[in-house]
C-alpha cells in the first residue's frame, strides 16, 4: 500500500511540475520581484484551466503526503 501511495505520488509531483512549467507565459524570473510593469489580466480559457488542474493535483499531492505519514 504505501509503494503505491508512493508511485501515485510521485506521477502527481510530475504532473504538478509540468503543469506549473506550462503556466510560465515567459514572464522570466525578473518579473517575481516586482520588474516587468505589466498590468494584471484575469486568466481565460485554457490558462483557466490548467490553473485550476495545478491547484487540485497540489491538494491531492498533499492529502496523499499526509496519508503516507501517517500510516508509517
Amino acid at each position: 500500500m504505501k509503494n503505491i501511495l508512493l508511485i501515485v505520488n510521485i506521477v502527481v509531483a510530475v504532473a504538478i511540475t509540468g503543469l506549473i512549467l506550462l503556466q510560465g507565459k515567459g514572464a522570466g524570473l525578473g518579473s517575481a520581484w516586482g520588474g516587468g510593469g505589466e498590468m494584471f489580466q484575469t486568466r481565460r480559457g485554457i490558462e483557466k484551466v490548467t490553473l485550476r488542474i495545478t491547484v487540485v493535483l497540489i491538494v491531492v499531492f498533499f492529502v496523499l503526503s499526509l496519508i503516507s505519514f501517517l500510516l508509517k
